[in-house]
């Protein structure tokens, strides 16, 4: 599959799982009415996909590393076509849930699959380029899908919003399914030009050189940079490690999303974590790649994820509220309000390549999490139209360009056989944050949305120390305690951990193609 297809399909996947999102909130009044479900019911059409795919991401992702990212993600994608085509026809809000998280599971296939492709696809140093398209596209979703939704919730019913997801899943899934699957490769190391080398044989006792010309090695060394199996003897699969991180997120998730929060949710989640944790140190095989969770600036770039997003959606929380409560605005012109946010996304989006060319990921990451927080800061005190407007498009600006930048450190620092964890961690990060933002954000709404919104300015703002431990430009070493990995690209600082094998080849004979 060529770099404009795997490109193309990791977009549509994204997309696919953005609007469905976006789409859903449009829908569940009618669906409510016409299904005559409950609140909670209602709030459990949600509340199932969140806690199916927030379990499952980083084991999806391991399972994209073993078998193949675009053998997954064509089974995620088929999947979550199939599930939304189910809820489509389903006859009650049973069905309903039941078939949310059966969407859910799919969703936690395709999601680290979208990122593990291009991780394999492109080099380390062009990763930029093609995660600023993928967040672009999901900004442009996040923007369409409401006035999607709300078209066809009012021309087709509600049911037509679910049907949205099929055609894109057959237009990518089968083609993934059928083009034929590579092992899994590692990292790209330069291979040397086959050179003629004198070999001086070393003598074996009792034996007589062989007639007929100088002998050699029966395993001869191979050349530096290459490898007789790129993707490695498969290890066996971390399952009690999976149900472990499973049933901690899945009980996290719960926990947070729950009204009032479940502190009795988040206690069982702590103590899933702990016994995860002891179970991680003392297996052979981990779930969580020592590579990736061991790397001070994936772990950066994970908790600058969680903070921004936890700020941003808890802001989106309130400013809901505002808008539609204090303000008295109809969702379409609290949508319209809010459309800067949507706009500077994808603009941020597309300049964050040369941005990392210039500042690196740990100057244009500062900038931007800082700059989301001013936003925030902004949208306490507005009261006006362009206050408004100024707010959301800092907070768009913002939220962007982290995306882009923090995501490719966690992609390119690992190596392409550790993609799909990273991945997943990646989506993870994404799915908790939201989660941890809203819950906080609803818990504060009692003291008024002022201080709510000021509380979420100083959660935005703990992503500025974070944004500090990612790797600079220029060549800069990371900061202190990366494990000695080095920021090897001039190109936009983000590191790579392959940079071993290269100097290798470089410390042997200059390397050719």
């Amino acid at each position: 599959m060529n770099r404009r297809w795997t490109l193309a399909s990791s977009v549509a996947g994204a997309v696919v799982v953005a609007l469905d999102g976006t789409v859903l909130t449009v829908a569940q009044p009618r669906l409510q009415r016409e299904l005559g479900a409950s609140l909670a019911e209602v709030q459990w059409t949600s509340t199932a996909y969140l806690v199916a795919v927030a379990s499952l991401l980083v084991f999806a992702g391991r399972l994209g590393d073993r078998y193949g990212q675009r053998r997954v993600f064509a089974l995620g994608m088929l999947g979550f076509g199939a599930a939304s085509a189910g809820i489509g026809v389903a006859p009650g809000v049973g069905w309903v849930i039941g078939l949310r998280a059966l969407q859910g599971v799919f969703g936690a296939l395709l999601q680290p699959a979208t990122l593990g492709m291009l991780r394999a696809a492109f080099p380390p140093d062009r990763l930029a380029t093609p995660l600023a398209v993928r967040t672009a596209a999901i900004g442009l979703a996040a923007a369409a899908g409401p006035l999607m939704g709300g078209a066809l919730v009012t021309t087709l019913g509600w049911r037509a919003v679910f049907f949205v997801s099929v055609l894109p899943a057959l237009v990518f899934g089968l083609p993934a399914l059928s083009r034929p699957q590579r092992t899994p490769a590692g990292p790209r190391v330069p291979l040397e030009r086959p050179r003629c080398v004198v070999v001086r044989p070393r003598r074996r006792s009792g034996r007589s050189r062989p007639h007929g010309g100088s002998r050699t090695s029966d395993a001869a060394p191979r050349p530096s940079g290459t490898r007789r199996n790129p993707a490695g003897p498969r290890t066996p699969l971390d399952v009690p490690g999976a149900v472990l991180l499973a049933v901690t997120l899945c009980c996290l998730v719960q926990a947070l999303t729950a009204r009032p929060v479940s502190w009795a949710g988040l206690g069982v989640a702590a103590v899933a974590a702990v016994v995860l944790v002891r179970h991680e140190r003392r297996t052979a095989s981990p779930l969580l790649a020592p590579a990736v969770i061991g790397s001070r600036a994936i772990g950066a770039a994970l908790g600058v994820l969680i903070v921004v997003s936890a700020a941003l959606f808890g802001t989106l929380f309130v400013a809901t509220y505002v808008l539609q409560c204090r303000l008295g605005l109809d969702p379409l012109h609290s949508a319209l309000r809010s459309l800067p946010l949507a706009v500077l996304m994808v603009a941020s989006a597309a300049l964050c390549p040369v941005l990392l060319r210039r500042l690196g990921a740990r100057g244009t990451t500062t900038a931007a999490t800082a700059l989301l927080a001013l936003g925030v800061l902004v949208l306490s005190g507005a009261t006006s139209a362009p206050a408004f407007g100024c707010a959301f498009a800092l907070l768009g600006a913002g939220f962007g360009t982290v995306m882009v930048a923090a995501t490719q450190v966690v992609v390119r620092r690992a190596e392409v056989t550790d993609a799909g964890v990273a991945g997943g961690l990646q989506q993870t990060a994404l799915n908790v944050g939201p989660a941890v933002g809203v819950a906080t954000a609803s818990t504060l709404m009692g003291t008024g949305t002022g201080p709510a919104l000021l509380a979420l300015a100083a959660v935005a703002a703990l992503g500025v120390p974070l944004a500090r431990a990612l790797p600079g430009t220029d060549g800069e070493e990371a900061l202190p305690g990366a494990g000695g990995e080095r920021a090897t690209s001039a190109a936009d600082g983000v590191a790579s951990i392959t940079h071993a094998a290269d100097e290798r080849v470089r410390g042997g004979a200059p390397a050719g193609r």
